[in-house]
């Protein structure tokens, strides 16, 4: 149970009548810049929720401003009762910000919150004009005596307001002189040549200076006539304690200590004069001796509020001879002046009292805003004077008189007349005085504004309305007003709307309720025969109630159906001896009408009836009727000449139903087509056709829709990309194609030797001698397998050192992959009919082995392998055709010849199945005993053919022998 009374607690909290909410907020409040701490911005209060639960303490509080400020806070007066006021933090009007949005946070314990902005608006206060530098303490200037007349020093000073704005001050001498002016800019003239042997060797003057609103501020000025003095000086002024009032202006002169130098003798002569004591309210003019004030004096503040009494020790000497001086004590005692005003912290009040505020209610108490800051009585105590103001008498008063409390004493009903046409809204205004001379004054505006209070209900002028309209009304057709009223002033506007009812099928409501007039309108027609009656609910709301009121809608019935028969559509036949008032095929119409009466139709027969041939029975009074043959058809008479009827019957209602609240009585017509056809002596029975069907042909077209740009823009888009992958991938083939498949160049494509050719050319005689037997004369180390072998340094013949010894085995190196494939296969000409030569020699056919002069291919077998070859028997033959030619004649089985290029001349590879030049070795020997070399594996050598294993000894020495005579030559 306690639990289900916090939550019922909780959601009373919340509801929207008694939420907590800040009382007197939004609003807008008024301090002046340079306002001292704790002066009241603006008071409010806090209306607690429902629940009554307290607010938390530290609560309500400023959570965020717009600038952001520390110079505000929230202070609790007593209840919920809380005020705004200023902080330590400084307002200057002409130097931060004029305008602060405070938001003002409250929470209660059970979490209920509110928010409210509070708009502070710094005044501006018109402040006195100030002289700077030096002026500020008062000015001395000095003159060559003889100068001429004009310009000599240009008075400036500072007025935070009038500066800001562009707007001039004004100068003026207080003490003018023949010899001197000032323009109202500050400048100071002299009018005559001044003379220091006349008498006058200083000039004194109190420069004053006005803003736009009457402030001033003054200082001393002195134009001393420049002359030389080289006298002894002594103090000539007698007096030596000095009664001067406070707050005197920076510059003023308050004492005159003179001096003379016994020795001038009309000589010129000047005294330099200083304090030796440490004065911060005091200066000297060195040169004059007089003493002006040089910053405020306040006998109100700091020390001087103990003790008025100022001591100061002046010195004088001559200058520049003898630095002879004299020392003098003088006294000032400081007196009081009524020189602070009272004062308050603002001025100007604004408070909203509620109509409903009780008499004798204490409305503000001055007191707490004013204060006279002077430190002795009387000038430090002020009072009130009897409110007056426009509005005031009769509703304020003062109680008790002079005490400053404003209370509430009259009526404040928002709407009594006589306050409506006050604009409920009062000024009192009142003045604080000091009780001593001179009296100072200042006015006090409070300006009270009477907020209402919801006194009266929002009521419609009648209970209930009950309006009609017909059926047939277009939209927007006005169905009737309602108004509803609030007695409360101001008058808030009223918004009307329909709450429930006014649905139809199509529509969620067939009403539309204008919200500023309350003017009921049709959004579409009505229809009797679907709802005869709606039932609205009709709310109005203004700012503080909300009202609702039911409207009755009756839809006047019209005759806005039109009758509908069945068959609409039909084809009969008859024969053309037909009897008259024969039921022509058993054809009846039956007929329906939603807003009329079965006995209210009417038929008829358009001008497609031609004599009358056809009528209805009945034609009037029923829903049913058939179709008779009225006459006869005369085709022999030529009465009638057409066979085929198209008839147009029309359907009527007289909207005879009754009893019924009607708008007005509508005829409606329906229409039904036939089509007779007269058959000329029929010779079989005629049957009733059936209806004749009615086929539907759906023609759908595509069409551009230009909100269906986007369709075209992404088909186009993608044709463009996908046609670039492809074109892409094209050149990615290409170049793959292009590094696995290599062409051939135009060299390529040309033999280098055509058959004919190599018949028909001459061929050079060359005699060769080979010896067999050749002599090596060098020995080396082969840097790939580390064996020794001989070399003839002439000829370049070589071969391993005899006898062999273990070698030491290596790695068969790998074939060095091809430039235009792939692959780690040999070398191979892509000729294939030029650069390769498959399969075994065959007899006569011509290959790359050598001929001799005769033609014919050279058989080694029939060489002499021990004695020397000659050129004649070998012919014009490369080493690449004399390798071809020594494999003919050794007959090794299952050899093939490849070159690395083009050049048939440059032997590239050997390879075969089994072994080369070494098919009659033994199983174990059967490897390739020798490859050729490139040159690139062994440092870019030249190229050459190197055994890859020792030779083997074997009995068959013919084709061994061959083969390292072979790699001997090569």
């Amino acid at each position: 149970m306690q639990e289900a009374a916090v939550v019922l607690l909780l959601l009373g909290a919340l509801s929207a009548g008694d939420a907590l909410h800040l009382i007197h907020l939004p609003a807008t409040g008024n301090v002046a810049e340079n306002s001292p701490p704790e002066t009241s911005v603006h008071k409010f209060s806090v209306k607690l929720s429902a629940s009554l639960s307290p607010v938390i303490p530290g609560f309500p509080m400023i959570i965020n401003s717009n600038p952001l400020t520390e110079a505000f806070r929230v202070n609790w007066l007593s209840g919920t009762d809380f005020e705004v006021v200023t902080t330590e933090k400084e307002l200057d009007f002409e130097t931060g910000p004029n305008i602060f949005d405070l938001q003002i946070y409250v929470k209660d314990k059970v979490g209920v919150t509110d928010l409210q902005i509070l708009t502070v608006q710094v005044t501006d206060v018109n402040e006195p004009p100030q002289f700077q530098g030096n002026l500020a303490k008062g000015l001395d200037l000095y003159i060559v005596e003889g100068t001429n007349p004009g310009f000599i020093y240009q008075i400036e000073a500072f007025d935070p307001e009038d500066t800001s704005r562009n707007i001039p001050l004004s100068y003026f001498l207080v003490s003018p002189s023949k010899s001197f002016r000032m323009s109202a800019n500050g400048t100071l003239f002299s009018t005559t040549e001044l003379d220091f042997e006349a008498g006058n060797s200083s000039f004194h003057f109190i420069v004053e200076v006005r803003d736009s609103g009457g402030l001033k501020a003054s200082t001393a000025l002195r134009v001393n006539i420049v002359n030389l003095n080289d006298e002894i000086p002594r103090f000539t002024s007698a007096r030596r304690v000095y009664m001067i009032p406070e707050e005197l202006s920076p510059g003023t002169i308050v004492a005159n200590i003179t001096a003379e130098d016994p020795d001038g003798g009309g000589f010129p002569s000047d005294l330099l004069y200083s304090l030796t004591t440490v004065s911060n309210y005091f200066m000297i003019n060195q040169l004059t001796g007089t003493i002006q004030v040089a910053r405020r004096i306040d006998r109100d503040a700091g020390e001087l509020r103990q003790n008025p009494t100022i001591s100061l020790e002046v010195l004088v000497k001559d200058r520049p001879y003898g630095g002879q001086e004299n020392r003098i004590q003088i006294t000032f005692i400081v007196e009081d002046i009524n020189d602070n005003p009272a004062t308050c912290r603002k001025f100007t009040f604004s408070i909203i009292v509620p109509e409903r505020t009780a008499n004798g209610t204490l409305l503000l108490d001055l007191n707490k805003f004013c204060f006279d800051e002077d430190s002795e009585a009387p000038n430090n105590r002020f009072n009130f004077t009897t409110p007056s103001g426009v509005g005031s008498s009769g509703r304020f008063l003062q109680d008790p008189a002079g005490s400053g409390k404003i209370v509430l004493v009259g009526d404040l009903d928002y709407e009594n007349p006589n306050n409506l046409a006050a604009g409920n809204r009062y000024t009192v205004i009142t003045q604080v005085q000091d009780v001593a001379p001179p009296y100072y004054k200042d006015s006090i505006y409070i300006h009270i504004l009477t907020s209402p209070e919801n006194e009266f209900p929002l009521t419609f002028d009648r209970p209930s309305y009950v309006f009609d309209v017909s059926e047939t009304r277009p939209a927007r057709t006005p169905v009737g007003q309602v108004r509803a009223t609030d007695k409360d002033f101001p008058q808030s506007s009223t918004v009307y709307s329909i709450s429930a009812g006014g649905a139809s099928l199509q529509y969620p409501s067939i009403f539309w309720m204008n919200p500023k007039t309350g003017e009921l309108q049709l959004v579409t027609k009505a229809d009797y025969e679907t709802t005869p009656i709606h039932i609205l609910s009709i709310q109005a709301t203004n700012n503080e109630d909300t009202s609702s009121v039911t409207v009755t809608v009756n839809i006047l019935e019209e005759n806005d159906e039109k009758p509908i028969c069945t068959p609409n559509l039909y084809f009969l036949t008859i024969p053309v001896d037909l009897k008259v008032g024969t039921n022509i095929q058993n054809f009846k119409l039956t007929c329906t009408d939603l807003d009329s009466s079965p006995r209210s139709f009417r038929y008829s027969i358009g001008p497609g009836n031609i004599n009358s041939h056809f009528t209805f029975s009945p034609n009037a009074g029923s829903n049913v009727t058939r179709l008779l043959l009225a006459s006869r058809f005369d085709y022999a008479g030529g009465l009638d000449k057409i066979w085929d009827y198209k008839l147009l019957v029309y359907i009527t209602d007289d909207n005879l139903l009754s009893g019924r609240k009607k708008a007005e009585a509508l005829v409606e017509t329906g229409t039904v087509t036939l089509s007779i056809k007269v058959i000329p002596h029929p010779t079989t029975i005629i049957t009733t056709t059936s209806r004749p069907r009615i086929t539907y042909q759906v023609l759908k077209k595509n069409v551009y829709s230009s909100s269906a740009w986007y369709v075209p823009f992404v088909v186009s888009l993608g044709s463009i990309l996908l046609l670039g992958l492809l074109v892409s991938l094209v050149v990615l083939l290409v170049k793959a194609i292009y590094r696995h498949c290599s062409c051939k160049t135009e060299k390529d494509k040309k033999p280098l030797a055509k058959k004919e050719e190599t018949k028909s050319a001459e061929r050079e005689v060359m005699v060769e001698t080979i010896q067999i037997n050749t002599v090596f004369d060098g020995e080396a180390v082969d840097p790939v397998t580390g064996a020794i072998y001989e070399f003839n340094s002439n000829t370049g013949a070589r071969k391993w050192k005899e006898p062999f010894t273990q070698r030491p085995t290596r790695k068969e190196p790998a074939p060095r992959p091809v430039a235009a494939g792939d692959g780690t296969g040999l070398l191979r000409s892509t000729n294939e009919e030029e650069h390769r030569l498959r399969g075994r020699v065959q007899g006569e056919d011509p290959g790359f082995g050598c001929r001799n002069e005769g033609g014919k291919p050279v058989n080694f077998r029939e060489q002499s392998w021990w004695g020397r070859v000659d050129k004649a028997s070998l012919g014009d033959c490369s080493s690449f055709q004399l390798l071809g030619s020594l494999l003919e004649s050794l007959q090794v089985p299952n050899w093939e010849l490849q070159t690395s290029d083009k050049n048939p001349s440059n032997l590239g590879a050997l390879q075969h199945s089994d072994s080369a030049c070494g098919s009659s070795l033994p199983e174990d020997h059967k490897q390739p005993l020798w490859s050729y070399m490139n040159g690139e594996e062994e440092g870019n050598a030249a190229p050459h053919c190197r055994p890859r294993s020792p030779p083997p000894r074997t009995d068959d020495g013919m084709e061994t022998q061959a083969c390292f005579n072979l790699l001997a030559c090569l």
